[in-house]
């Protein structure tokens, strides 16, 4: 660290080259999530799925994160280790078992495999990444918040420009093949899937020794030192204490609307994908109902009540940020689990997976992700001078509101060269996506529960996810006779709604 004195107020500002060491991991795991999101879609059609089967396949990984992610941050603000520190032990674990992961999945021999696949890797590549945000938080000053996010955005878009691009490279510069017999992945994915798992790990490792963590006693000194902090710490009391009454009766009416949801599915004999969501809604009715038992109780000191009553405790500026952010990754999952099927049909022709303009065609969407990736990670460094021109929440409107367009224009395109056109609309979205969020939020948070909060401010980027993984074939299906371009078009909708939401959010830095 950095000027690193014992006895300082505050914490020390870090140089350039430490924060680009505590943010390097961030390209592995960008790698393992870039891999994941343009080829899991080919992988499962490869398998057998059909068009609208795909965004129920796909659920395992909002699923996923919406477990994994609150319970990481949770533990990660309670744990230290004398040499790995507070959350360099999950960055480690989550890197092995990711890499394992990479290397099994395109060798899935069944769909249903490849589904179980997704679920496990989805999960490994939480645990490393959770922790990630919180590090920012945990080890930057207030000042040096929007520069630590706005790096890792520069190492997101960096690692998914190459992952995105790989199976494109691996077929058009090495000459492996792209084309694999019935039900078998290509050679070209899987030697990406393989690398992918080398540059998870390697870089995840690189940050752990490379960086440093405060003890939690210094920590301590240190928020303490913040201004206003006795005023957090009320907050996070009442969090825990209050509202055993307001968690029951919130969550009755949750329960039952979700079972009468449920019924009404039932009664009018829809596509059974939409019982999920409806499933979810009754879940989360039962476990406010559970939570809230138990804090009437007096056990309210502990990880799941906390993280149910934070849900309905969340500071003001992370409730109208929930909003923003379910319509901003609503429009992101749609993108990701249907540019192939929408692209390879709209501008191609082809609906073969094991055709060789099929896989021309996905190999093209692989390399415009690259692109919007790479903008990303190009315009990652403007957005904080946008911002300090304008506002942090008018930078974000702006961006969400051109990967809108981008993604509407898709649909309008006949060349698959001007969807790289597209994709730059995309790529400043992203950016922005990466890191204003967090950088309004991180400013509006309790300074000791860091980690927690960061996980439950993932539930915003879940829960969209799981109702667009619910509801988009059903859409597509129903609505658009199943041609997949039309779901781009829906997504545009929603972040271009997104971004309008974000003249409601109160930022105050």
């Amino acid at each position: 660290m950095a000027n690193e004195t014992p006895g300082l107020n505050k914490k020390p500002t870090l140089t350039f080259w430490q924060i680009w060491n505590m943010s390097f991991g961030f390209l592995g795991i960008q790698f393992g999530f870039g891999l994941q999101n343009a080829n899991t879609s080919r992988i499962f059609e490869t398998l057998g799925a059909d068009v609208e089967q795909i965004p129920i396949l796909w659920i395992a990984a909002p699923l996923t994160g919406l477990i994994i992610q609150p319970i990481v941050g949770y533990f990660s603000d309670r744990t230290w280790h004398p040499r790995l520190g507070r959350r360099r032990p999950y960055f480690l674990v989550g890197a092995i078992l990711a890499s394992i992961a990479l290397c099994l999945m395109p060798n899935s021999p069944t769909l249903w495999i490849a589904a179980g696949m997704l679920w496990i890797m989805d999960a490994s590549i939480n645990i490393s990444m959770e922790p990630f945000r919180a590090f920012v938080g945990d080890n930057l000053p207030s000042e040096q918040r929007t520069m630590g996010f706005a790096m890792q955005s520069f190492f997101i878009g960096t690692g998914a420009v190459v992952a995105s691009a790989l199976p494109w490279m691996m077929t058009n510069w090495l000459g492996i093949s792209n084309v694999a017999a019935e039900g078998e992945m290509s050679d070209s994915v899987k030697w990406s899937f393989y690398l992918g798992a080398i540059v998870f790990f390697l870089t995840v490792l690189w940050t752990v020794i490379r960086s440093h963590e405060y003890p939690p006693e210094e920590l301590h000194q240190f928020e303490e030192n913040v201004e206003g902090h006795q005023e957090e710490e009320v907050l996070s009391r009442e969090v825990y204490q209050s509202g055993g009454n307001r968690l029951i009766r919130i969550g009755s009416i949750t329960a039952l609307a979700g079972a009468a949801i449920l019924f009404g599915l039932f009664e009018a004999d829809l596509k059974k994908e939409l019982y999920v969501l409806a499933f979810a809604i009754l879940f989360v009715g039962v476990l406010w109902m559970i939570s809230g038992a138990m804090k009437r109780k007096g056990s309210y000191r502990n990880g799941f009540v906390a993280i149910m009553s934070d849900l309905l405790q969340m500071p003001r500026t992370m409730q109208q940020l929930a909003l923003v952010q379910f319509f901003s990754w609503f429009a992101l999952f749609s993108m990701w689990i249907y540019t192939t099927a929408g692209v390879t049909k709209h501008l191609y022709g082809a609906t073969d997976p094991t055709s060789a303009l099929y896989n021309e065609g996905a190999d093209w969407v692989g390399f415009c992700f690259a692109v919007y990736n790479g903008v990303a990670a190009l315009v990652a460094f403007t957005l904080p001078v946008l911002a300090r021109y304008t506002s942090r929440r008018v930078t974000h409107m702006i961006c969400l509101i051109l990967g809108g367009l981008g993604l509407i224009s898709v649909y309008f395109i006949h060349d698959p060269r001007l969807l790289l056109l597209s994709m730059v609309g995309v790529g400043f979205a992203w950016a922005s996506i990466l890191s204003m969020p967090y950088a309004m939020l991180a400013g509006a948070l309790p300074s000791n529960k860091m980690g927690y909060y960061m996980g439950v401010f993932n539930f915003f980027i879940v829960i969209p996810q799981i109702v667009a993984a619910t509801i988009l074939g059903f859409i597509v299906g129903f609505f658009f006779s199943g041609e997949a371009i039309y779901a781009l078009v829906v997504g545009g909708v929603g972040m271009i709604l997104a971004g309008l939401l974000c003249l409601i959010v109160e930022d105050e830095g």
